[in-house]
């Protein structure tokens, strides 16, 4: 087996990888980036929106600081958030928009005079000012008091994302792509690296690091409609909880995005309704201000996502072969508008539905889209459990988001978190020396040779079928809306289809080189264990909160559930352990109504102790 030692191994190669991968560089450390595909083509490419940082630099975005950033941050979690982190990002996130233009991201720009700008589907009139021209410009967002989403047109994922690997080659970090990494190299204290698995010719390969990253994004592929590409299957996630030691945070808070498209599950951007975009129904009627007078489409998606739901749920979506759908319209906002700020959104309304949105209505409906559950780390980045083993980006719990995310913040995330965990990863590794164990690695790698000699025997189902009765599963038992009957069933099935993946077979036949089944195979056992903890975590949390929705407990109960689930798996065990910790160490914000959304709280009574102003650092 080939082995490689590094200072860092970052395992993920996207916008959170790549910027712990430049800090780490900057500072001396030899690291080595693992990824499925070629870093250029992961998944933070297809990010659109834009990122959030309080510069308020625009008209609409004048007053805008980082204390109104972290307010809307905290009410966007449903107070489900780590508060200190939540500032910590808020703070940070300016210094790293302008980052990343230094290093040469062509973010858009203030140009001063008078524009139109449109809100709910009506334009008004905003002047710029002169002093501001050529700054970095911001457009509008769900959840968000002030303009504050920087933004390259709407491709702001790919140019960052090809922004930082430009970085990467001048710092010569070295990429070894179509790597899939299978397990981590550990001896229950510490994290060594990871035995990966070259898709290009099916061997084992080893790699030593004396600081490990987990940055792989989310594990959307548990779901069936979802916006996540077919790469984003958990892996990084999987390979932590199958350590034993290594916990996952807040497993059931998952985000369905408005605005997925029908029938392909592409996203098209928030930035939409942000630039004056609105949702209609089958009778092309605005519904959203019916449901949220002051926000209407621009309330948080946890809440537009569900109103949509229970708009269509009266009957007033639109029937079509590909299952019900609403409208998205943004033709008022004209030809040069959709054609320049919203290009991608114009083209994959053109090649992949066949709708031209500058004279037609784009169709939508609530898709699966982000995952705020993670690998739980501390506020420097680092994993409970393993000394060595850090995480960034959609793939931790860091935990900023709580149980709803904001549009723009998690694209923000990648860069602030990578930002952050590098320079907290390079202070660990100052003066830090370790001895690898080779054996170790011989355990981890004989793990993986067992479980593929186990597939080359199997008589069962095949991979695909297990996997596409897990999809079905979730979405048909923990989607939007929740209850304590269908969990239970759906968690049923989840166990029996986990106990049929002992026995699975590979359809393709015994090839065990580079073999494209088998990868998925190795894979699908610890995605129905993520799923478990998504919709067991569902279950056993009795409450309402952000985009964990429950129908027979439809309360956010601040009283009892103002705390993180936190999800361990024991080998050997068919439901994970869950273990609880609060939600934040102390009140900048204390708990209170979002102004949208509506619904009951149950209130809970926080000693004066806990609460702190926003000004204390600590």
């Amino acid at each position: 087996m080939r082995v490689f030692e590094s200072d860092v191994l970052c395992i993920g190669a996207g916008l959170a990888g790549e910027r712990v991968a430049v800090e780490a560089a900057q500072a001396g450390f030899r690291v080595i980036c693992l990824s499925l595909v070629p870093p250029k083509r992961s998944h933070s490419s297809a990010a659109m929106g834009g990122m959030q940082a309080a510069l308020g630099n625009s008209i609409m975005g004048e007053g805008d600081c980082p204390e109104v950033h972290f307010n809307d941050t905290v009410k966007g979690s449903d107070w489900g958030c780590d508060q200190e982190v939540a500032r910590l990002f808020a703070e940070t996130g300016p210094i790293a928009m302008r980052e990343m233009a230094w290093m040469g991201v062509p973010w858009s720009r203030v140009v001063p005079g008078e524009h139109t700008y449109y809100k709910g589907g009506k334009p008004f009139q905003a002047t710029e000012k002169t002093e501001n021209e050529g700054l970095i410009h911001s457009r509008a967002f769900g959840g968000t008091a002030k303009w504050r989403t920087c933004y390259t047109s709407d491709g702001t994922g790919h140019a960052v994302l090809f922004t930082l690997d430009n970085r990467l080659l001048q710092l010569g970090v070295d990429v070894h792509d179509r790597m899939q990494a299978e397990a981590l190299i550990h001896d229950g204290q510490r994290c060594m690296g990871c035995v990966a698995r070259d898709l290009r010719t099916g061997e084992l390969v080893g790699y030593f690091a004396k600081a490990t990253l987990i940055a792989t994004g989310g594990y959307g592929r548990i779901y069936r409609a979802t916006t996540n590409a077919i790469i984003c299957d958990g892996g990084g996630q999987i390979t932590a909880l199958e350590t034993g030691v290594v916990p996952l945070g807040n497993m059931e808070a998952v985000q369905f995005h408005p605005t997925g498209t029908v029938p392909t599950d592409i996203l098209v951007t928030e930035g939409c309704r942000g630039d004056g975009g609105t949702l209609l129904d089958v009778n092309e009627y605005r519904f959203m201000p019916d449901y949220e007078p002051e926000k209407a489409e621009l309330a948080s998606r946890d809440v537009v996502s569900r109103r949509m739901t229970e708009h269509m749920r009266k009957g007033l979506g639109v029937q079509s072969p590909y299952g019900e759908h609403l409208w998205l319209d943004i033709r008022h906002l004209g030809e040069k508008h959709i054609t320049t700020n919203l290009r991608e959104v114009y083209d994959i309304s053109t090649h992949f539905l066949g709708v031209n949105p500058i004279h037609q209505l784009i169709p939508v409906r609530p898709t699966h889209h982000y995952s705020m559950g993670g690998v739980r780390i501390n506020k420097d980045g680092h994993a409970y459990g393993l000394q060595g083993l850090f995480s960034a980006g959609e793939a931790a719990c860091w935990d900023m988001h709580g149980f709803n995310r904001l549009g723009g913040n998690s694209l923000a995330e990648t860069i602030v978190s990578g930002r952050i965990v590098g320079a907290k990863l390079v202070e660990f590794l100052q003066g830090y020396e370790t001895v690898f164990s080779t054996q170790s690695m011989k355990e981890a790698a004989l793990k993986v040779k067992d479980r593929i000699a186990a597939l080359m025997r199997g008589t069962g189902d095949d991979c695909y079928t297990l996997r596409n009765a897990m999809q079905d599963i979730m979405m048909e038992h923990v989607g939007i809306f929740r209850n304590g009957k269908d969990l239970e069933a759906g968690v049923a099935k989840l166990q029996e289809l986990l106990e049929r993946t002992k026995n699975m077979r590979l359809a393709s036949g015994n090839i065990p080189g580079p073999n494209a089944e088998l990868s998925m195979a190795l894979r699908v056992p610890g995605m129905l264990k993520l799923a478990l903890c998504t919709a067991y975590g569902a279950l056993m949390r009795t409450e309402s909160r952000g985009a964990h929705a429950r129908e027979d407990y439809p309360e956010r109960n601040d009283k009892e559930w103002l705390n993180r689930t936190l999800a361990y798996w024991k080998e050997g065990d068919t439901l994970p352990t869950l273990k609880y910790e609060p939600a934040t160490p102390f009140y900048i914000l204390p708990p209170g109504d979002r102004g949208y959304g509506g619904g009951k709280i149950i209130t809970a009574d926080i000693s004066s102790e806990k609460i702190v102003p926003y000004a204390q650092q600590g």
